[in-house]
């Protein structure tokens, strides 16, 4: 006799509780295998494909495309078959009891990240600092000071032009829900505007245009670069670095990393370990402005900017001051490889103290990127072009390379961002073909 399991949605991070789901991969009546893809997950975080516990053929579907539920409840009926082939996962527990809240709403793309760099910093982790509460009192807020505000809320106050900050929750735990957006837009239009107030007008399409709906992830971008220079006061310097030592570094390790690792050492575990050390001579590039007082963290948490065909991520490569250049060299690969598999996890994309962007990967000589909000600044390497510089009096060919930083200006002066970067910088151009990568 065939038994059913029960799939549940899966927690995809230690502080996310609820996630919309963006695709079934397949549909009731289908074969499922335990281990593969069974649909597609949307939250507040990242975008991601969640496994069929087991094998067996989908008979039900209880959670719809497009629609938000918590952490635990059930998505799915599975039936599993007698015949052995099956694999019966033990039976999920029942949900909580019902709690009065808002059904979860209808499709409302939300992205996978807050928002990247590349330009954009998508998927940075949010910042520690919020703004003084307005009246009524703003949602509780998580550890760490991520907001407690599911992707289909976000999509609808974006859409409604709320402020979620100043929305008071009433969902499990102190949510704020789609109900709680809608009575918050409807009061605020039933209030008389300021008669300065003039409304934007929309662009109207011209005959031949195309229009794009925005994904999810490029609203959450869209979103996060308008936070951080809304909030933060960017400034940005330069420095060219000589990059012959580094090039014939790799140049003497490159064949055998590639044997014994697999894939190549690249440039960016170079700069990433540049970045490390000139963090630990100046820690307080590695900290979070937080209004009345600078938090210096600890540990180094590097995010790595990661390109894929639509849209840019930044996972985080935990305590990267222990890795070796090889360390940072695996890890940049691990997360590259994840997340072009969309196997990262919310938690891969949470935590970064300072991110590390290569846009000179596509040619780029000077880049001005957006901070990841709750972050002191970004590290931008270029790309490396053999260029006549003045050596000895003489004129010579060398391997050049411009640093860019973006800083956070109520963070660090002028002069303490140059000391960054001189640091960066000398590191760079005292590498030799000796220097060990493991």
């Amino acid at each position: 006799m065939a038994n059913t399991t029960r799939v549940v949605m899966p927690q995809l991070g230690e502080s996310v509780h609820e996630g919309t789901i963006s695709r079934w991969l397949v549909k009731p009546g289908d074969k499922v295998v335990e281990f593969e893809p069974l649909l597609e997950v949307d939250t507040d975080k990242v975008s991601a494909e969640v496994p069929s516990p087991v094998t067996g053929v989908l008979r039900e579907i209880l959670a719809k495309e497009g629609q938000t539920v918590q952490a635990g409840a059930e998505i799915a009926v599975v039936e599993v078959g007698a015949d052995g082939k099956g694999t019966a996962a033990p039976e999920a527990p029942a949900p909580a009891p019902a709690v009065k809240a808002p059904t979860p709403a209808a499709p409302a793309p939300a992205p996978e990240i807050p928002s990247p760099p590349r330009g954009e910093t998508s998927g940075a982790p949010a910042p520690k600092a919020r703004e003084v509460a307005e009246s009524p009192a703003p949602a509780p807020v998580l550890e760490g000071g991520e907001h407690r505000y599911s992707p289909a809320v976000q999509m609808q106050a974006s859409e409604l032009g709320v402020d979620l900050s100043k929305v008071h929750g009433t969902g499990i735990g102190g949510r704020v829900t789609k109900k709680d957006v809608e009575q918050y837009a409807a009061s605020a239009k039933a209030a008389p505007a300021p008669a300065t107030q003039q409304p934007a007008a929309a662009p109207t399409p011209a005959e031949g245009d195309e229009v794009v709906q925005l994904t999810r992830v490029r609203r959450l971008i869209a979103e996060n670069m308008v936070r951080s220079k809304t909030t933060i006061p960017h400034a940005w310097q330069t420095q060219e670095a000589d990059m012959s030592g580094v090039v014939a570094n790799r140049n003497a390790n490159k064949a055998v990393f590639q044997k014994q690792e697999g894939f190549s050492l690249t440039y960016l575990s170079y700069v990433m370990a540049a970045a490390i050390s000139a963090l630990r001579e100046h820690p307080e590039v590695n900290s979070t402005f937080n209004e009345t007082e600078l938090i210096i963290h600890r540990d180094i948490n590097l995010g790595v900017s990661v390109g894929l065909e639509d849209t840019l991520v930044v996972p985080v490569i935990r305590r990267a001051d222990s890795l070796s250049i090889a360390g940072l060299a695996r890890s940049i690969n691990d997360v590259a490889t994840r997340a072009r598999n969309k196997k990262l996890s919310a938690d891969d994309l949470a935590g970064g103290t300072f991110t590390v962007n290569n846009s000179g990967t596509f040619g780029t000589l000077f880049s001005y990127s957006v901070i990841n909000p709750g972050q002191a600044g970004i590290l931008t390497m270029e790309a490396i072009v053999d260029r006549p510089v003045a050596v000895d009096g003489m004129i010579g060919i060398k391997p050049m390379m411009y640093l860019c930083f973006s800083f956070d200006h109520r963070v660090l002066d002028g002069l303490k961002a140059a000391r960054f970067v001189t640091s960066c910088r000398k590191w760079l151009e005292a590498v030799t073909p000796e220097l060990p990568v493991y």
